[in-house]
């Protein structure tokens, strides 16, 4: 989890301004160019979690003033505060990113990891094995939780979680360790673990973050915290489930402004982005978008969402849960315990005079059929479902118990995808092929690689991983009349896929085209592809 500055500048870069220098001037404020000189006693004011999440950096006190480098000179807010924690008056100045990374790194660079262990002490390992976390009082945990050393651990965890672009922070409890993970690009990386015997107290902070029940260890819990970060909106979905050693806890970092909100910045190639933007601008039918869990269902119906927002159209969402709000769009979250479910959340929704519905996924035979219903009376229906490929879908909803012709007549198109990792454009290399991934290519698909293949390396900008960021591949599937006339008559998904016409482009085809143009790996297409067009 350690943190170097030339990473360290670029998360911070994301969040500037790009006339922050312009902003800093009109208001007549300082901006430093060159290197200041920086008090540490100055700097030891303010605690790291807060600078990093603030982006500040004291650097000296004059005149009863403390001056304060701020990458935002204009969030008052964020001076306020310091204000506030410090006890003095603020001076605000603006520096360069380069220069403000820097020094960062150099007076800040704590980590969770270090953290954690000038936090375990001389606790032994025997210590730590012999820990019956089970006796510990609710009470007890309640008191080191509230801990100001274990708040800031948490903190600091969460924001460089944040920082390194995790979807997922993992903490699973051992006999004798606690594991912390983070999922960056889809894989989880392991981080330095924690000291065993923090164990209650981290678990029990992140309780309390989340509006849950400390004192109830041995039911799964659900809960939700909702932090600021670099001037932005971050909401985290905490689940908890008891196991063995105690509470596994994942956290699942909903960032808006990671996000991408059109088709083409989540890889879609152009010719395809027409044909889903004729399919989404139909006045009626259903439009389904499958694919297995965490390949990016939702996050492609988000953005067909928002291309379609107008304010003359009345844009209604059923979802489990609302993972982003957006601008303008009515969207309902899902609560089985007080009854609100998918189809009795659709039934209402109806009655709201709507001209476009999300559902969030079609999970049984009663929302199926709900959906097809409201599409046949004039609604365009967006949903999910979870199949290999475009053409299965079809054969699903008719496993729920929808007729062949109601499918056929609503039904105008099917969208399935997966996501791969993209190469880092920094370290990324032309290589020859090689054998153990030659012989798991068709023929047609080893001319694309007659120059090589590309691979990442691994550098500092991509933590070595040799990947940064992930790409979607895609395969469309739009019902023409001869793949009405199959589905009325009930054809198997075979049949079915012999009426899709010639120029078809498979997920398989889509992924090794952008393998060829060194957007992602061989490995990577093979990885997520391999269910969707046979074994190979």
């Amino acid at each position: 989890m350690s943190q170097n500055s030339e990473t360290f500048a670029e998360e911070i870069e994301m969040g500037v301004e790009l006339d922050a220098k312009q902003v800093c001037l009109n208001m007549k404020l300082h901006w430093f160019e060159v290197i200041p000189e920086v008090e540490q006693r100055v700097v030891d004011l303010v605690g790291a979690e807060l600078a990093v999440r603030l982006r500040i950096l004291p650097i000296r006190i004059e005149n009863g003033r403390l001056h304060v480098a701020m990458l935002s000179p204009e969030d008052v807010e964020a001076a306020d505060e310091v204000s506030t924690i410090t006890n003095l008056p603020i001076t605000r100045c603006g520096m360069e990113p380069d220069i403000f990374s820097e020094l960062m790194q150099k007076h800040y660079g704590t980590t969770a990891a270090r953290m954690a262990e000038s936090l375990g002490g001389q606790s032994s390992s025997a210590e730590q094995t012999d820990h019956n976390i089970d006796a510990i009082e609710a009470d007890n945990i309640l008191v080191m939780a509230e801990q100001p050393t274990l708040i800031n651990l948490v903190n600091l965890l969460l924001l460089e979680a944040i920082q390194q672009r995790s979807s997922d922070v993992h903490i699973e409890p051992f006999e004798t360790e606690l594991k912390v993970k983070y999922r960056i690009d889809g894989v989880l990386i392991e981080q330095p673990p924690p000291p065993k015997h923090l164990q209650p107290a981290l678990i029990g902070r992140i309780k309390i973050m989340a509006s849950m029940n400390i004192a109830e260890r041995y039911v799964p819990q659900d809960g939700h915290i909702g932090l600021r970060f670099e001037g932005r909106k971050v909401d985290i979905r905490v689940s908890t489930v008891p196991t063995l050693y105690g509470e596994s806890v994942v956290m699942r970092i909903l960032d808006k402004s990671s996000m991408p909100l059109d088709l083409i910045s989540l890889g879609m190639t152009e010719d395809m982005q027409v044909q889903v933007d004729h399919l989404i601008e139909k006045p009626h039918g259903l439009v389904l978008v499958t694919g297995p869990t965490g390949s990016g269902k939702t996050t492609s119906l988000y953005a067909a969402l928002n291309k379609l927002y107008d304010p003359r159209k009345k844009i209604i969402t059923i979802e489990d849960p609302v993972e982003y709000e957006l601008n303008g769009i009515n969207q309902i979250p899902v609560n089985p315990k007080r009854g609100l479910t998918f189809a009795s959340g659709l039934r209402s929704i109806l009655r709201q005079d709507p001209d476009i519905i999300f559902v969030g996924e079609i999970r049984d035979g009663e929302t199926a059929d709900i959906a097809i219903r409201s599409a046949l009376t004039g609604h365009l229906i967006f949903s999910t479902i979870h199949t290999n490929d475009a053409v299965s879908s079809i054969g699903r909803l008719i496993d729920m118990g929808v007729e062949p012709y109601l499918v056929a007549s609503v039904l105008e198109g099917v969208l399935a995808q997966r996501l791969g990792r993209r190469i880092c454009t920094d370290c990324k290399e032309l290589v020859p092929l090689s054998d153990n991934l030659s012989h798991r290519l068709t023929e047609a698909e080893i001319p694309l690689f007659s120059d090589g293949m590309w691979i990442g390396n691994g550098c500092k900008k991509c933590s070595n991983s040799g990947f940064k960021g992930r790409v979607g591949f895609f395969e469309l599937v739009t019902i023409n009349r001869e793949l009405r006339a199959a589905i009325s008559e009930n054809k198997t998904s075979t049949m079915l896929s012999n009426s899709l016409p010639s120029s078809h482009i498979t997920m398989r085809q889509d992924a090794f085209s952008k393998a060829a143009k060194g957007i992602t790996t061989i490995g990577e297409v093979l990885r997520s592809t391999q269910d969707t067009d046979g074994d190979f």
